[in-house]
């Protein structure tokens, strides 16, 4: 009804705005100028100049000289503010900090290919990287089953073996305070140091909670990446960055979000298993379709976290450890 409606509005919209053309028309050709017409428009409703109305009798010419000069001066008074706002500016890491609203609003729309007739995972088994090349690049979630489980990774990396390897390097927790990034996540721990103060007892018979961290200290990650290579199934040409993430929790996920994250992902699911849901992009709701998987230990999972909204869950009883990173 409110389509109609506007419908309407619209056309009759038209029919006036074409009515007052044919009247234009119809008065010029009398030899009546626009000036005139105006000034007769602003009699009839009772218009009155302002006591400003002496400027706008001023030429273009002499406006534009005018305002120029206004600029001028308001640029000379303001120039040291500026300068002393761009060197805040400059001196900032980041002005917004993990602020997903503003991303979130600059965000680019989908076009709906990424997601249109995707209802699950593709599923493989361990593949090599000729098997894998078809898919290195697509949009398409991928689950490589047993991809990682050969890993020293698989066996050795626990709560305890990253507790330990950090109480050895403790200069590396400062990084989270210059380089690093710690996601809580809707857990009480507001730094890695909160995470590995917990007891065994604490941390798998409290609560629920679910931390991940950049681990880009060069120390600790040329340490936790003797436990892990470059995946076998990767392009030769897909390079490891200077961080890895470490996601580690217990009966809890991270809530739907999106990345905002220059490549594409993989993530290898070292202990206990987790469930994704995956959403499209709200834009494209009308085409594509939400869906949920779990993956197990050794596998790898690869999905494009700048285009699904995605959030994870682990089961009750569910401790869960995963290394991410990114190629492309």
């Amino acid at each position: 009804m409110a389509r109609t409606s506007n419908v309407r509005v619209k056309l009759c919209d038209q029919i006036l705005l074409h009515k007052l053309h044919l009247l234009n028309n119809a008065v010029s050709r009398t030899g009546v100028t626009e000036r005139e017409m105006e000034e007769a428009f602003k009699l009839s409703i009772g218009y009155r100049p302002s006591r400003l109305s002496w400027a706008m009798s001023w030429n273009d010419g002499t406006l534009s000289i005018l305002y120029s000069v206004i600029f001028l001066i308001a640029l000379f008074v303001l120039t040291p503010f500026l300068a002393s706002f761009f060197e805040v500016i400059l001196g900032t890491r980041c002005i917004v900090p993990n602020n997903y609203l503003v991303w979130e609003a600059t965000r680019p729309l989908s076009d709906c290919d990424f997601c249109r007739g995707v209802q699950s995972p593709i599923i493989l088994s361990n593949c090599s990287r000729e098997e894998f090349k078809p898919y290195a690049y697509s949009s398409r979630p991928i689950i490589i089953k047993n991809a990682v489980s050969h890993w020293p990774a698989a066996q050795f990396l626990n709560f305890t073996f990253l507790k330990d390897l950090y109480q050895k390097h403790p200069a590396a927790l400062d990084s989270f305070h210059e380089d690093c990034q710690f996601l809580h996540f809707k857990s009480n721990f507001q730094t890695l140091r909160d995470v590995f103060r917990m007891s065994e007892d604490f941390r798998t018979g409290h609560k629920p909670w679910y931390v991940g961290w950049s681990n880009c200290n060069p120390v600790i990650l040329a340490e936790l990446r003797k436990l892990y290579p470059k995946p076998h199934f990767l392009p030769e040409d897909a390079e490891m960055p200077n961080t890895d993430f470490v996601f580690l929790g217990y009966e809890q996920g991270a809530l739907m979000h999106i990345d905002y994250i220059p490549r594409l992902m993989w993530q290898a699911q070292l202990r206990g298993n987790k469930t994704w849901i995956l959403a499209p992009t709200p834009e494209c709701d009308n085409e594509c379709k939400s869906f949920s998987f779990y993956v197990e230990p050794g596998d790898a999972l690869l999905v494009d976290t700048r285009l699904w909204y995605h959030g994870t869950f682990i089961s009750k009883g569910e401790f869960s450890l995963t290394i991410q990173s990114e190629y492309g």
